[in-house]
């Protein structure tokens, strides 16, 4: 049950932050000062901005540590996913790949 959980999140976290991308692309390109611009343009999208950064870099901690420990491939693309959409997705895809990687140990040793 938990894994279809994860997969809805993941479905949520790309459509949602893409529904409010999406258009800012279509109206201004790949304007990267302008994103940042807008990003930061009052104290209260900041707080939002520098919450996303940082928990940016909790996850990509997070990936590796637990991931490298658990013997996962491929943990860059989590990273890549971070970066092209969020957290949003980033963290709730690593979350099911992680919960599969767990189960397929469990079956190894038998439990």
């Amino acid at each position: 049950m938990i894994k279809v959980i994860y997969l809805l999140l993941c479905v949520l976290g790309f459509v949602l932050p893409y529904s409010q991308f999406v258009p800012f692309l279509l109206e201004h390109g790949l304007d990267i000062k302008l994103f940042f611009e807008q990003l930061f343009a009052n104290k209260i999208s900041g707080f939002f901005g520098m919450d996303v950064i940082v928990s940016s870099l909790v996850l990509w901690t997070f990936v590796f540590w637990e991931g490298t420990r658990l013997k996962m491939q491929n943990l860059w693309v989590y990273v890549v996913c971070n970066l092209l959409v969020g957290v949003s997705l980033g963290l709730p895809l690593f979350l099911l790949m992680r919960e599969r990687q767990l189960e397929q140990q469990a079956e190894t040793l038998g439990y």
